[in-house]
């Protein structure tokens, strides 16, 4: 039996979940490094994968099956195609990240409530929620994907509630207040769309007899199973309306700046570069491989529901007062771009979309986690507590305008890619609708370029007269994804040549090819 690669990259992580959290209380400074070296180690295990994979192969590569819950028709099934793959690397890659920005986060407070902040577990949790979300990318059976959808839920309500900002502008007891109330608010919104889900689950093994997606795929295939019209419509709206909760989209997205903003800054990216992506990644693996025609059937209203998650995302993020909270609006406009990427259905939307998976998660972590390092020196989280940053702490400035740019997908940097590919995608399918999505460019240059000026121009103000620019630890965390942002901004071909066939065989999935431009013939 071959070595099993795709397990080991989801295991790992979480033994040093455990192995972290058994570390004891007085040595945090252990727990924090052994946390970083399993994360480190399944960044080497991804890479592997990466190296192992073959673009022009078979769809799902490095797969595992066994048998698991024979009564019910359950395996352990695992593969990844492109799309998979690269989502998973996305995430070994970002955890690294996380753990380094958030190393002195959970460091015990010299108050009563420091007792909620075990520095052993927020570490285990964020290693708890990297493996989930890893396996999640790599489950091919239905029922396995459901139930790490579900499970994952339970670490990020802990790291929500239990390691909040510390940057609050209230009392401790608002401070507290405003966390329980995002991690529940996040969870109840998660359970409710999990719960629709999984009696649509249901609903397939009572029509296909199997949770496999090999099987149904080969069942559909050789005409064996059929699914009446009304039926694949209803199964169809439960697996999206969880998806769309996770994403999320329009209007089912107001969990997000809730749980970003309340959450510290290594939690937010969590949340929004890695947890998130599930949703996108399950509208193209199970929403249009296994129904196809309710993905065509309800293209047009979910392209109506992107366009609005565009345009109203971009105009409340123009009118924020808090960052961490313009940032939350900035990704539901951009994952808006992705839903539409995603059901444009054509191949350069749907290449966008999963570009823009991998890149949105690059360049939120590293403003995110840069405007977290702001956000720590001043104490607050407030747009008009800053003015003049620049001129004590260039450094951090000039990280702070790349990450910024990124966000607003200028040219040269990774994520202009995926949003043009999106565009003409969607232009050549929906023209209007292209139309409107541009205008939510036009408002990221605003939003981004407002946040800029009045945090980083200016007069200096007496409260960040003394700030100290980036540090070693902090340059280690912001420097590698810049250079990522410049390097698949000048050159995204390593990405595209993993995911363009998974692409292809979505395409072929829901019966669609592009539109052929129209040429008048010659006089």
């Amino acid at each position: 039996m071959s070595f099993p690669l795709l397990t080991a990259t989801a295991v790992l992580p979480a033994i040093g979940a455990i192995a972290t959290a058994a570390v004891p209380a007085a040595r945090r400074t252990t727990a924090k490094w052994l946390a970083l070296l399993f994360s480190l180690a399944t960044l080497v295990l991804a890479g592997i994968a990466l190296a192992r994979f073959e673009p022009g192969g078979a769809r799902y590569q490095l797969t595992e099956s066994h048998a698991w819950i024979k009564d019910f028709g359950v395996r352990y099934e695992l593969g990844v195609d492109g799309i998979g793959l690269a989502l998973m690397a996305l995430t070994a890659l970002l955890i690294p990240f996380v753990i380094l920005a958030g190393w002195h986060d959970a460091d015990p407070l010299e108050t009563k409530s420091s007792r909620w902040r075990p520095t052993q577990g927020f570490f285990a949790l964020i290693l708890m929620v990297e493996a989930m979300v890893i396996l999640s990318f790599e489950a091919t059976d239905v029922f396995l994907f459901y139930i790490l959808f579900e499970a994952m839920l339970i670490p990020m309500y802990f790291l929500i509630g239990g390691f909040g900002d510390r940057a609050h502008t209230g009392s401790d007891e608002n401070a507290a207040a405003q966390r329980s109330y995002a991690a529940v608010k996040f969870l109840l919104y998660n359970l409710v769309g999990g719960l629709i889900m999984l009696a649509a689950v249901i609903g397939l093994y009572v029509v296909a007899g199997t949770f496999s997606l090999s099987e149904i795929a080969e069942a559909r295939a050789s005409g064996s199973l059929s699914m009446a019209t009304s039926t694949e419509r209803w199964l169809f709206l439960g697996f999206f309306f969880a998806f769309a909760v996770k994403a999320p989209l329009w209007p089912l997205h107001t969990w997000l700046p809730n749980a970003m903003g309340e959450a510290t800054s290594p939690v937010a990216v969590l949340i929004t570069a890695v947890v998130d992506k599930v949703g996108t990644f399950a509208m193209l693996r199970f929403c249009l491989q296994l129904f196809p025609e309710a993905s065509k059937w309800a293209t047009p209203v979910i392209v109506v529901l992107a366009l609005i998650s565009i345009v109203y995302g971009a105009l409340l993020a123009v009118g924020q007062r808090d960052i961490k909270r313009l940032i939350a609006y900035a990704s539901i406009s951009h994952f808006g771009f992705i839903i539409l990427g995603i059901f444009a259905m054509t191949s350069q939307g749907q290449s966008g979309a999963t570009l823009y998976m991998v890149n949105h998660g690059i360049s939120t972590a590293a403003l995110m986690l840069v405007a977290g390092f702001l956000i720590t020196r001043r104490g607050s989280r407030l747009i008009a507590d800053y003015g003049g940053v620049q001129k004590v702490a260039p450094v951090l400035a000039g990280t702070f305008l790349i990450g910024s740019l990124a966000t607003l997908s200028l040219p040269g940097l990774a994520p202009f890619v995926s949003e043009f590919l999106v565009l003409v995608g969607t232009f050549s399918a929906y023209p209007a609708a292209g139309i409107i999505a541009t205008t939510g460019i036009v408002l990221a240059a605003l939003y981004v370029l407002v946040l800029y000026q009045r945090t980083m121009t200016g007069p200096v103000k007496a409260e960040v007269q003394g700030m100290a620019d980036l540090k070693v630890r902090e340059l280690v965390v912001v420097l590698p994804l810049i250079a990522l942002l410049l390097f698949l901004g000048v050159y995204p071909k390593p990405l595209t040549e993993i995911v363009n066939p998974a692409v292809q065989h979505t395409m072929s999935d829901v019966q669609k090819k592009d539109p052929q431009p129209e040429v008048e013939a010659a006089k």
